[in-house]
């Protein structure tokens, strides 16, 4: 796993793209469809904190949790911001502590594909389980199988975002469907470039796996739809989202 320390400073301008109000609208009814009166949510892995502001602004109370110092620095300035009442904790997600339980837990953006070892996943949902009510809910989405080897791949991708540059390069590895991927980030001011980099790593699960692993950790009702629907996935999802509900 990366630590984002040089791409927590581009991070939004890099997935402007990305509408964290309609992705909070949708996890908003995914939760309330199976756990109405879920409230106390965590947000984990929540980067800068973009989807932890607009579901606070839903009416949840959140925790928001992430394992970047970086990170959560521009999540202080949003919620300095916005005044809005997150409860930021710098945890990694496999050694989650939290004070006591809660109704419900989103982890968005892929941010479990990060876990590129098996042991560390199941980890990592085990301290989902054990910090959530019986029936509370866990909601997550995933990068799929299709898109690391179709779409993300030995592929380079390339931003250009006025004052900032990124070239974004993959490596992917068939055998154990992982994608290394490097990131350079020039940043113009002061009239010059200023080069910094990042590297990250994710892995694709196959269903049936992450199924094991919830089912495993106590979790008795699972769910599995195409990105941000209620549609079952397809053969060239790009993104699946789960909803596991805890027995």
């Amino acid at each position: 796993m990366s630590g984002y320390q040089s791409l927590a400073n581009f991070y939004d301008l890099l997935t402007r793209d990305i509408s964290y109000k309609s992705r909070a609208e949708y996890f908003g009814r995914l939760i309330k469809r199976y756990a109405p009166e879920a409230n106390l949510l965590l947000d984990l892995a929540c980067g800068t904190g973009s989807l932890s502001v607009e579901l606070a602004r839903m009416g949840f109370d959140v925790i928001a949790v992430d394992s970047s110092f970086e990170m959560l620095g521009e999540l202080l300035r949003k919620k300095i911001e916005t005044g809005l009442d997150i409860l930021p904790l710098c945890q990694d997600m496999t050694e989650l502590d939290l004070y006591g339980t809660v109704q419900a837990t989103v982890c968005a953006l892929d941010s479990l594909n990060h876990l590129t070892d098996e042991a560390m996943l199941k980890k990592a949902v085990e301290r989902v389980a054990l910090f959530t009510e019986p029936g509370g809910v866990f909601a997550f989405d995933v990068n799929s199988e299709y898109k690391h080897r179709e779409i993300l791949g030995d592929n380079v991708f390339v931003y250009d975002c006025d004052d900032v540059y990124c070239v974004w390069q993959n490596s992917y590895d068939a055998k154990t469907q992982i994608v290394d991927m490097e990131l350079d980030i020039f940043e113009y001011r002061d009239g010059a470039y200023y080069r910094s980099a990042d590297s990250i790593s994710e892995r694709a699960y196959p269903d049936g796996f992450l199924r094991e692993v919830l089912s495993g950790c106590g979790f008795t009702e699972v769910h599995c739809f195409d990105e941000d629907s209620f549609d079952p996935p397809r053969p060239d999802s790009q993104r699946l989202v789960y909803l596991a509900v805890k027995g």
